[in-house]
């Protein structure tokens, strides 16, 4: 299944979130892990829009609220994790 890793712009960072960045990512990257894993398993011929909705849809749910609330990953690098989804189960 496609691998993928969340990481986070150092240059839009507050100084607070900064420190927590490793963790953060960590966090982050597990959660799309774990959404890649599920949204693949779950694939029926959906396209590759739906299947990025799907995707973010089901990081937010492994995230803590507050996180999941600020969570705006880069769309056409979900774009290309969801077509890699799509070109493997299709």
């Amino acid at each position: 299944m496609t691998e993928a890793h969340v990481s986070l712009d150092a240059a839009s960072l507050s100084p607070a979130v900064e420190r927590l960045r490793g963790p953060l990512e960590e966090q982050l990257t597990s959660a799309l892990q774990n959404a890649i894993e599920t949204v693949g398993a779950a694939y029926a011929g959906q396209d590759v829009e739906q299947v990025v909705a799907e995707l973010v849809t089901q990081t937010k749910m492994g995230l803590h609220p507050d996180i999941a609330a600020g969570f705006a990953p880069d769309h056409d690098e979900l774009r290309s994790v969801a077509l890699a989804i799509v070109r493997e189960r299709g």
